[in-house]
């Protein structure tokens, strides 16, 4: 006790003061030359003192390092107490009665001083690697275990993918069989096809010579019985000596007769006419001649005019002057007729949505008869010559042919797949043309309601058809704007004009035949000049649809009419 306090008296605190010495007077003195290598020398051991002091500590810091590396060991590297092992291994098997009563004997012997801790010692290294090697091994059993289930699932896809890639692979052989059986079967066809192809084609064209020559022996026929007739009458009554009147013209003939345009033949037919009616004021006096039908079904029923006449109004179109030329039709003047949509109509006879027909009397101002019969709506009609049929088109596919006398539907005409759109007599023939929304034109015969010839080359529906004044050729349209002329003779188109893309509802020739008129939807009426094949719009309905076009008998003058509810008059 005496040295520890006599150590701690020999040390005291004192207070020292440091002064700068670089404000003082002190005068340093120079370093002679001489000195020069005691001063290297001094350097050089200072440089090797570093260098010692930085490798000693080098060498402890790796001291350090090492030590602490081997501090780091794994704890089963360690050699385990032996009562830690048997609490481990009891408590690993579940027996917590014994665990209690091994601690607590363990723990008795240790306070009563019966063995101390290094007695026991620590668990040999054999018995931690085998405890070790048992833990690896259950470890690897579950690892066995999970790729037994891995791999049996694996199997398990396996076939199943085995049984469908046999499934597909058999129902690919059999849909290859099946193409290949097919295969056969259509080149079989083909082949079987191609040997009745030239003769399918050969006896298409005698069907299409046959028709024509058939039509043209009946026109000839018609033509020479009407001339044999008239004759026979004109010598009859100029033996009888009786008067002769002029019938009277029925309500919608169109065609009015000028004395000066008669040829021989109209006169022929006329004089025919005129005996029949004498023949028949005959037989109210005396017998009943051959020619009077016994127990007639209709007794109203008109008969057919022949096809003798010859066209009068062609002799009007060589009076027809040229038509303008492009650029010269001007809107002269606009008529507001109506609130509605101008469409198609006659003076006589009107169609309508109403699927009726019906006959107008202009001297009484009223509806004198409505015909009936179409299943849905009728878009145009068209008079016959003579005025005593009047035949109709409508939305139900069909075409009819009525007879104003009888009151009733004569033929109708069934063929087209669509909506029959138009419908118009030859002037002077009972040739009727139709065009349809299937996209054919036909030529039918109003005597026996048979299908002459059908058209083939519109791409689009056919929205109207109708002949030149000549009767040689047929303007077509369609709703693409598509004009297609036809030789009627040939039976094939004469050249096509695209006045598209908008609907072209309606063409008009003129009376020369020199130039057409078609009513667009885009607003326009579209005039084309077939000899400079020249195509020129006129505007004057705004952006609404024309409906319909007309030229008058000197084609100086074009109506139009559109849904605006407007007529135009162009001079």
């Amino acid at each position: 006790m005496e040295e520890s306090a006599s150590s701690e008296a020999s040390f005291c605190l004192q207070k020292i003061t440091i002064t700068d010495y670089s404000k003082d007077d002190y005068q340093y003195e120079e370093v002679p030359a001489d000195d020069e290598f005691s001063l290297q020398e001094d350097d050089e051991d200072l440089s090797k003192a570093l260098q010692t002091i930085q490798e000693q500590t080098e060498d402890a810091h790796i001291l350090a390092l090492q030590s602490v590396l081997t501090s780091e060991k794994s704890v089963s590297e360690i050699p385990e107490a032996m009562d830690d092992y048997f609490c481990n291994f009891l408590v690993r098997l579940g027996m917590s009665r014994t665990l209690d009563c091994f601690q607590t004997e363990w723990y008795e012997l240790i306070e009563r001083g019966a063995f101390t801790a290094k007695d026991v010692g620590l668990v040999p290294t054999v018995y931690t690697q085998n405890q070790q090697l048992q833990a690896e091994n259950m470890r690897l059993r579950k690892d066995l275990d999970n790729y037994k289930l891995a791999a049996n699932k694996a199997k398990e896809a396996f076939l199943k993918m085995q049984k469908e890639r046999d499934f597909h692979r058999m129902h690919h052989k059999r849909v290859v069989q099946e193409k290949n059986r097919l295969i056969c079967d259509i080149k079989r066809l083909k082949a079987h096809y191609a040997s009745y192809e030239p003769v399918l084609k050969q006896l298409t064209e005698k069907y299409q010579t046959t028709l024509r020559q058939k039509m043209l022996t009946s026109l000839e026929r018609d033509r020479a019985v009407g001339q044999v007739t008239g004759l026979q009458a004109t010598l009859h009554s100029l033996e009888s000596g009786y008067a002769v009147q002029s019938p009277v013209t029925k309500a919608g003939h169109e065609c009015e007769r000028k004395k000066g345009l008669e040829g021989p033949t109209q006169k022929a037919l006329q004089e025919a006419r005129q005996q029949k009616m004498l023949d028949a004021e005959r037989s109210s006096y005396g017998p009943v001649k051959d020619s009077v039908k016994i127990g007639k079904r209709y007794p109203k029923d008109s008969e057919f005019p022949v096809d003798t006449q010859a066209n009068s109004f062609l002799a009007r179109a060589k009076e027809c002057t040229q038509p303008l030329k492009s650029g010269e039709y001007k809107l002269g003047n606009t008529l507001k007729v109506h609130d509605l949509a101008v469409s198609c109509g006659t003076q006589l006879v009107t169609s309508s949505g109403d699927a009726t027909v019906r006959i107008w009397d202009l001297s009484k101002g009223g509806c004198i008869l409505t015909l009936e019969g179409h299943a849905q709506a009728v878009w145009d009609c068209s008079w016959h010559s003579c005025g005593d049929f009047v035949a109709s088109a409508s939305m139900d596919s069909t075409s009819k042919i009525w007879d104003v006398n009888s009151e009733r539907c004569r033929y109708t005409l069934r063929g087209h797949k669509d909506s029959v759109n138009s419908i118009e007599f030859l002037l002077f023939s009972n040739m009727v043309l139709t065009s349809s929304a299937d996209k054919t034109l036909s030529l039918w015969d109003a005597r026996t309601g048979f299908r002459v010839h059908t058209f083939y080359g519109h791409l689009h529906s056919c929205n109207h058809a109708t002949f030149n004044m000549k009767g040689d050729t047929i303007a077509s349209c369609d709703s693409r704007g598509m004009l297609k002329l036809w030789d009627i003779r040939q039976s094939v188109p004469i050249t096509s004009v695209d006045a598209g893309p908008r609907p072209a509802n309606q063409a008009a020739f003129d009376y020369s035949g020199h130039a057409m008129a078609v009513a667009s939807s885009d607003g326009s009426v579209k005039v084309l000049y077939l000899e400079l094949g020249q195509l020129s719009s006129l505007r004057g309905h705004g952006e609404e649809e024309v409906h319909s076009v007309a030229f008058d008998h000197k084609a100086g003058r074009l109506l139009s009419g559109g849904a605006d509810g407007t007529l135009c008059l162009w001079t």
